[in-house]
């Protein structure tokens, strides 16, 4: 019988309540170990905005109104250009 993984996790968050602060710090470092290591380098990110210049901006309006008259490239037309279909 697979074990309810929702049951499983209020469980754990139930126990890390019950931690003092010393060993709740323990456990978290743990967690990171064990956290796959690029969705853990991601979480731990710093979020990077980045301005839209008045000339991005109006790049992405041109781009969006082509694509809305349908004079975007087709998919399939894509790969062959790059030799990935025939």
């Amino acid at each position: 019988m697979e074990p309810n993984l929702n049951q499983e996790r209020q469980q754990a968050h139930a126990l890390l309540d019950l931690l003092p602060a010393a060993k709740l710090n323990a456990v978290r470092s743990l967690l990171e170990v064990m956290v796959e290591p690029l969705a853990r380098s991601l979480a731990m990110a710093p979020v990077e905005e980045e301005e839209i210049t008045p000339e991005t901006a109006a790049a992405l309006d041109r781009a969006r109104a082509s694509l809305a008259r349908g004079e975007g490239i087709p998919h399939e037309e894509v790969l062959r250009e790059f030799g990935l279909k025939q």
